[in-house]
């Protein structure tokens, strides 16, 4: 094979890996943006952290203790968090 056609295979090959990469990630940014839109609550997004009101510590959301209360929703890491903020001595939300 002649060094000519070497080259330009080598920028075939170049030019064919930039538009599959490119496609590839035009095909997760586009499977992410229908699952915001959907409100889609798989593995793949990251869960945001809240912080227990009473010990202060970061939780994940969807793990965390629920309260609501006053019309405001509050976190808690345990039922121990929760019922110290509501000054109840046993129970749960």
């Amino acid at each position: 094979m002649s060094p000519q056609r070497l080259f330009i295979l080598a920028v075939l090959l170049y030019i064919a890996w930039r538009l599959i990469r490119n496609l590839i990630r035009e095909k997760i940014r586009i499977e992410a943006e229908k699952g915001r839109k959907k409100g889609v609550d798989d593995s793949k997004v990251e869960d945001v952290l809240v912080e227990d009101p009473v010990c202060h510590t970061l939780i994940p959301k969807h793990q965390a203790i629920r309260l609501r209360q006053d019309g405001k929703t509050y976190y808690f890491c345990s039922d121990e968090c929760c019922d110290k903020f509501t000054g109840k001595s046993g129970g749960s939300t």
